[in-house]
């Protein structure tokens, strides 16, 4: 049995892991119109600094999950510690394009490796009836990096320089290595013995990283035979893990556990119709209203702090009301923020976008605590590992087809060129269109989630959040 001091280091190992990653990713964004002046850039290539970390996180997620259940989570989790550490040292180090997306494909190598075991030990080590409450501590982790990563990501930007907010992480992640060598005791490998798909791992990464170059390579006429190729990958891969005897991802679910996939599907669109917005409105604050990377990381921290503050709450709601109804409720007012955006032009007051932010940000959290409480309260306790790498597949993928639909609107509207004054009627059409896209997507979601049916009697037994 585990004690209280492995159970709180996993806790608070695990809750570290969980503010980095967003933070990292929000405050960067905040950082990018930076960050391409300096190391000229053009609009393309700017999105590829996100879209590279993002596309490599996606496709070592899945495979580092099952490496963890084989050779163990802990160690794995160790290695992707040491990765991360390193890659963000070079990442800050970079004096050239094409060095810092390298070691942001490295750095998101580090980081799937760390996020797909952080929350398998979490799991392992707490009771059914405490994993809900240490949930909710990661997803309000996962909120305050959100909220904290403008803020400090532009004063950062703006006082030292973009460097500086690689290097801010590389203490958290000597916190945790401490925590792992000299308070976290034991080691959870549930998979040890089984051999390991490396063949079907392969044909994932070709697929997943077929889709976000040909994506990229849009409109030209060889992405379309790239993205089909990587569609006929990808079901090559569903069809090998069905047939594989260790398969690195249970792909069964998704066809025999209706609120599970229709929940994981919800969760995919909604990252996919979010995620990128910190991006577009970074490059309209800073390039069209003319402010400071610290005065835009101000104006939004409203979305993910009003996040950080409801999502408790919203966590609570679900355990008295049907999940399905409270992340439905939450999906359509993020559609209804996206839209009120949409009238963004170059005289929109400030005012106005913080009141967008923060629907948008009652949307996310009325939507993101009920729908991870339905996919961890969909499955089997034998499957909570499996549910908790299927909410962070989800999230991975969404916030990459979000950043390559961005990629895509950018190529067809603006072109490789730099973003001077000249291009800022095209910058505003460019984000315009992706809100609109953004805003469809979310009426999916808004399916999706109503799609899902209802949660099992026994949903409310042990998984409050």
């Amino acid at each position: 049995m585990d004690t209280e001091q492995t159970k709180k280091s996993a806790l608070i190992i695990a809750t570290l892991n969980s503010f980095i990653t967003p933070f990292m990713g929000s405050s960067i964004n905040v950082a990018l119109p930076v960050i391409g002046k300096e190391l000229q850039m053009d609009a393309v290539m700017l999105t590829w600094v996100a879209t590279a970390y993002l596309l490599a996180v996606a496709v070592f997620l899945v495979p580092s999950g099952k490496l963890g259940d084989i050779y163990g989570r802990k160690r794995i989790f160790t290695v992707g510690i040491f990765v991360f550490i390193i890659s963000s040292i070079f990442c800050a180090a970079s004096f050239s394009t094409s060095m810092l997306v390298v070691f942001r494909v490295i750095q998101g190598i580090g980081n799937a490796m760390v996020f797909a075991t952080g929350m398998a030990i979490l799991v392992s080590v707490y009771p059914p009836q405490e994993r809900g409450k240490v949930l909710g501590i990661n997803v309000a982790a996962v909120y305050i990096g959100l909220s904290a990563g403008p803020f400090l990501g532009g004063l950062m930007t703006q006082h030292l320089s973009w460097r500086s907010i690689f290097l801010f992480t590389v203490p958290f992640c000597l916190l945790i290595l401490f925590l792992i060598f000299w308070r976290l005791k034991g080691e959870w490998a549930d998979a040890r013995g089984e051999k390991f798909d490396f063949l079907g791992s392969v044909i994932y990464g070709v697929a997943i990283t077929g889709i976000i170059i040909g994506i990229s390579l849009l409109p030209a006429l060889k992405s379309i035979w790239i993205i089909l190729g990587a569609t006929i990958a990808l079901a090559v891969f569903v069809k090998w893990e069905l047939n594989a005897p260790y398969p690195v991802f249970e792909v069964r679910l998704f066809r025999t556990n209706r609120l599970f996939a229709f929940s994981s599907l919800a969760a995919l669109i909604n990252y996919a119709a979010t995620f990128a917005l910190t991006f577009l409105l970074s490059l309209y604050l800073q390039h069209i209203k003319a402010l400071s990377p610290q005065a835009t990381g101000l104006v939004l921290v409203a979305q993910p702090l009003v996040m950080a503050i409801l999502s408790p709450w919203a966590g609570r709601l679900s355990d008295r009301i049907e999940p399905r109804i409270v992340a439905t409720s939450g999906m359509a007012i993020t559609a209804f923020g996206l839209a009120l955006l949409c009238l963004l032009d170059p005289t929109t007051s400030l005012a106005y976008i913080v009141g967008c932010n923060m629907v948008l940000g009652l949307g996310f959290a009325l939507f993101s605590s009920p729908n991870t409480n339905a996919i961890m309260g969909s499955v089997e306790k034998r499957f909570l590992g499996i549910a908790s790498g299927a909410v962070a597949t989800m999230r991975s993928l969404g916030m990459m087809l979000s950043m390559g639909i961005s990629t895509v609107i950018f190529s067809i509207v603006i072109g490789r060129v730099k973003i001077t004054e000249e291009q800022y009627p095209l910058l505003m059409k460019s984000i315009v269109v992706a809100l609109v896209v953004f805003i469809v997507l979310s009426i999916g979601g808004v399916w999706a989630s109503m799609a899902r049916g209802t949660s099992p009697k026994e949903f409310h037994e042990g998984f409050e959040l």
